[in-house]
């Protein structure tokens, strides 16, 4: 009978086992303290797998397992890019939703309980092209495709006025865009280079994979603009050529805009 009075509310002074107990979490096992419905409160170690959805490079397995083992109480983070899974260690239980956290500066991945059916976000699909943050970051990386895209676009266009004048308009624009998607994709590999510390074999694989399509789509746009309104003739002393320029450089960055939010919201493709 005293044994059964522990248990009770009556016990004045019930023990942190006793109340434990109480509120259904059972006694620890091998693997820890467990809760009502089975699942571990505690424990010197614990491993559990969990979903991750968004990735599309080793960069991208990398910055997601930067992120999780940064979280207190993770000793170890492994990342399958293959099987989009992250095995993570912990010294005791943490939440899910703190390991969603520690993930919150890179929109583009999600996390979730592996064969669970937990989703991070709650948002409806018609809140997709409506998130400020991507759009940030989108417009960035569209700003540095653009600038590689100029340099080797215009400045083929000058050198071939300057040197080769009798070149035909259909060359020059062939040449300025094949000029500009060469620039853009050194420029890219550059900066993967130097900010995600990629070999250069694989930064340049990198940067013409995720970025080709986007700077095609930027170059077609800007010297489409450009021929119809100077006719493709860089003209300096003429204040319509710079009205051309201003004019084709804003095209260009809106033109692939939308499909680099696109690919960065969906994919997460944009490591750079």
């Amino acid at each position: 009978m005293q044994r059964g009075r522990i248990f009770t509310s009556r016990n004045p002074n019930p023990s942190p086992r006793h109340k434990i107990i109480k509120e259904g979490i059972s006694p620890p096992d091998a693997s820890g303290w467990r809760g009502a419905g089975g699942e571990v409160i505690s424990s010197k170690s614990m491993t559990h797998e969990y979903e991750i959805s968004g990735m599309t490079c080793s960069g991208c397995a990398s910055t997601v397992e930067k992120a999780l083992a940064a979280v207190e109480n993770v000793t170890n983070v492994q990342v399958n890019l293959n099987q989009s899974v992250a095995t993570i260690t912990m010294k005791s239980h943490i939440p899910t939703t703190r390991l969603q956290q520690a993930l919150a500066d890179y929109p583009s991945y999600t996390l979730a309980e592996k064969n669970g059916h937990y989703r991070a976000s709650t948002k409806s699909e018609n809140l997709f092209w409506k998130d400020g943050r991507v759009w940030g970051r989108a417009s960035l990386n569209t700003l540095n495709c653009l600038i590689g895209c100029s340099i080797g676009d215009f400045g083929m266009i000058i050198f071939l006025q300057a040197f080769y004048p009798g070149t035909s308009m259909l060359v020059q624009m062939i040449l300025a865009t094949v000029a500009g998607l060469f620039t853009s994709v050194l420029m890219e590999t550059v900066l993967l280079k130097v900010r995600e510390q990629f070999s250069w074999k694989f930064a340049l694989q990198t940067a013409f994979a995720m970025s080709f399509l986007s700077m095609v789509a930027m170059e077609l746009a800007m010297n489409t603009t450009d021929f119809m309104i100077t006719g493709g003739k860089a003209a300096f002393e003429n204040p319509m050529y710079w009205f051309a320029l201003l004019l084709s450089m804003i095209v260009g960055f809106l033109a692939p805009l939308p499909y680099n939010y696109f690919k960065l919201k969906k994919y997460s493709e944009a490591c750079h």
